[in-house]
């Protein structure tokens, strides 16, 4: 993200297939397939950008109010849904006319937001307070709020939706939350290194893996969807935050902003056991 810009890859290759820049501060990447469009979450000067896949450009940019990060599509409304961190706030684009339509605010700065295209809702953290909101899409409502347990500082957010689970990495004490979205409420914890940050799920393989900032990559296994173990911790960089899970081939991609404390702009990819 301090690079300011964005890349494609190919994955194929495993080669840069473009560079678009004026993305300062990205953090959040969302990929809108009915659109063929591109969304980032740019902390640098507070905007949601738009990228356009054909001409692989920023083409609009939108204007949130501090810190935008975490960003989910809910594919049937045509919506995006984009957390204004430090803006305590829910940022609502509607991505046929690229506008903002709506602000939801909360009484907590905001982590990663997911949409559940089995449940149809959208969930988002609310990480000062330790609890998990749920928004209905049709009319943008915020049902209910609901505790996540022993986690503090519930940030990343990762779904599996078939099985009703939410993997919640909980910032303030290192924790990886299990929490049953039937129950609303967290069935395991298990832990992790400090600085976890972006998690991603990989549903062929059943497994959970969390970018940790201190300087591993967390691989966790569903035995069933009420017992999780720690496969690994797997050594990474130092300051790695984010990672992105390949669901055909299985391998996991890690962007790397320093290679032994040097600035870098690397991609390690990884392939699973």
């Amino acid at each position: 993200m301090y690079g300011n810009q964005t890349y494609f890859v190919d994955t194929r290759t495993n080669q840069v297939a473009a560079t678009v820049t004026d993305t300062p501060g990205v953090e959040g990447v969302e990929y809108v397939p009915d659109e063929k469009k591109i969304y980032t979450s740019n902390s640098g000067d507070n905007t949601i950008g738009v990228i356009d896949i054909a001409q692989r450009k920023v083409i609009k940019k939108l204007k949130t109010e501090a810190k935008p990060d975490g960003n989910t599509y809910a594919t049937p409304f045509h919506k995006l849904y984009v957390s204004d961190e430090r803006g305590k706030a829910e940022a609502v684009v509607d991505t046929r006319a690229d506008t903002i339509i709506k602000t939801l605010r909360f009484d907590s700065e905001t982590g990663m937001p997911q949409y559940d295209a089995v449940a149809k809702l959208v969930y988002v953290n609310l990480q000062d307070i330790n609890r998990f909101a749920v928004i209905d899409p049709k009319d943008d409502r915020v049902l209910s709020q609901y505790p996540v347990g022993r986690c503090r500082g519930n940030h990343g957010m990762a779904l599996d939706p078939e099985r009703h689970r939410a993997f919640l990495v909980c910032e303030e004490n290192n924790l990886l939350a299990v929490f049953d979205l039937e129950k609303h409420e967290v069935i395991q914890d298990l832990p992790l290194p400090g600085g976890g940050d972006v998690v991603k799920y990989d549903p062929g393989l059943r497994r959970i893996y969390v970018a940790c900032y201190s300087g591993a990559i967390t691989v966790i296994q569903m035995d069933d969807p009420n017992h999780f173990r720690k496969l690994a911790d797997v050594p990474a960089q130092k300051k790695a935050h984010s990672l992105a899970v390949d669901l055909a081939t299985h391998r996991v991609y890690v962007p790397l902003q320093e290679d032994d404390g040097a600035p870098a702009s690397r991609l390690v990819v990884y392939e699973a056991n």
